[in-house]
């Protein structure tokens, strides 16, 4: 049984709170669409709570707002729900409309809640740091009764706002190289956003991230029985970000850490880490589904600050992808039918990205740290013409530091551009 009087001093000192905090605007807004619940998954820490608590903040006379990670909640069930709106309206004295459920996994059986919710005629906006929520168990339970989007920490159009820095439309070479700079420590410190707020604390903040994420995320929800293993396997992935990921090497690197073969743990392991979200899996483009699923696939994080917790080393080239990668997967939330991809054929040549809206190739992406026309090294050119001729795609782009320029070859057009650029381009970048 919960405890009313802890649940109602709950919302008490919670409405005070938010009444009195400042939020910084994201991009992501929240949407609603008849009898569907609207669902933000993302990693922890990457501003869902607060997402939500903006919105309550402006809605707050007909907003129930529940953490379900906090105390108060810890013995409710979902039958329990509908007595607690009551509560809470009688005591504000006022009318629910919205209900949002931060951290939904905590309470068993959250779809059959969300579902009677919705029955109910209210708004729901739920939010979930494991993918487990998009799962099969859960689609089937929640009947396609889901709109779900994704909120990965801060863009660097977000960074750059949160840094109080406004984009004009005609840009100086001073404000071009201030950029720059912002871009250069973006790519090396991430996007988390209380790090951007409590940039001195940034250390010690990415390192509570990463354990909680291990621990939390990982070896405590999924009841991880080898967390020696489960460790390791973490720290390798995340030193190896922006890589093809053999999970038969990262079995072996394991093994010659704790002297035994651990193969079938690893990559049971690997599978159950996505669905922590703090981790992402690029599956190579292929003509047949067999040979897309059997082939290796290249491996990205949520926020490449994270990685500084394992290396020293400052690959600008790596963290350049990678950023390209988590800004690629922003988009799908406002074109849905986008899906990613690597190329890579026999010779070894490789695409970055191979960018597909429905059926058909939009756009092949390369990543290269190059400031000038001569730095761009051929392979990237040749890569690029050899994809193009295989998807008969037309578009074609190479992200560079701080190169600007075109350039025809066997009758087709590559564009360069700074990554910069077309990371604060707000309009659909995969029309030609």
């Amino acid at each position: 049984m919960y405890n009313i009087s802890f649940i109602l001093e709950y919302f008490k000192q919670l409405r005070k709170k938010i009444s009195n905090r400042v939020f910084y605007e994201r991009e992501l807004h929240l949407q609603f669409l008849s009898e569907k619940a609207t669902v933000i998954l993302g990693p922890r820490r990457s501003g869902k709570s607060s997402l939500l608590q903006d919105f309550f903040k402006k809605n707050l006379n007909t907003t129930l707002y529940a953490d379900l990670e906090h105390s108060a909640f810890e013995t409710i069930t979902h039958q329990d729900f509908f007595e607690i709106i009551s509560l809470y309206e009688s005591n504000f004295s006022l009318k629910v409309k919205t209900v949002l459920l931060d951290e939904i996994q905590n309470i068993k059986k959250w779809e059959r809640l969300v579902r009677s919710l919705i029955d109910s005629g209210y708004q729901v906006v739920i939010t979930g740091s494991s993918s487990k929520l998009i799962s099969k168990e859960a689609a089937t339970q929640m009947r396609g009764r889901c709109l779900t989007f994704l909120l990965l920490p801060l863009s660097f159009r977000e960074y750059l706002k949160f840094k109080g820095i406004t984009l004009e439309t005609n840009i100086s070479i001073s404000a071009k190289t201030k950029i720059l700079n912002e871009l250069n420590t973006f790519i090396e410190w991430g996007g988390y956003p209380e790090v951007v707020i409590s940039w001195e604390q940034r250390e010690k903040i990415l390192k509570e991230y990463f354990d909680s994420i291990l621990y939390r995320d990982f070896i405590d929800y999924f009841n991880v029985s080898q967390p020696v293993i489960a460790r390791f396997l973490f720290e390798y992935i995340f030193q190896n970000f922006s890589c093809e990921l053999s999970l038969n090497k990262a079995a072996n690197f394991v093994a010659s850490r704790i002297g035994r073969k651990t193969k079938n743990i690893v990559y049971d392991y690997g599978e159950k880490l996505r669905e922590t979200l703090s981790i992402f899996f690029l599956e190579k483009c292929t003509k047949g589904r067999y040979e897309r699923k059997s082939s290796m696939r290249k491996v990205y994080i949520c926020d490449v600050g994270l990685s500084n917790l394992l290396t020293f080393s400052k690959d600008t080239g790596k963290r350049m992808e990678n950023t390209v990668y988590l800004e690629l997967l922003r988009k799908t939330n406002a074109i849905p039918m986008l899906s990613v991809y690597y190329w890579k054929d026999r010779q070894q040549r490789e695409v970055d990205f191979v960018v597909k809206e429905r059926d058909k190739v939009v756009q092949l992406i390369q990543t290269t740290y190059a400031t000038n026309k001569e730095e761009i090294h051929p392979r990237e050119i040749r890569s690029l013409l050899k994809a193009s001729n295989e998807f008969s795609s037309e578009n074609l782009l190479v992200l560079t530091w701080d190169y600007e320029g075109s350039k025809e070859k066997d009758g087709k057009v590559i564009k360069f551009l700074p990554l910069w650029k077309w990371l604060i381009e707000e309009k659909n970048p995969f029309k030609k």
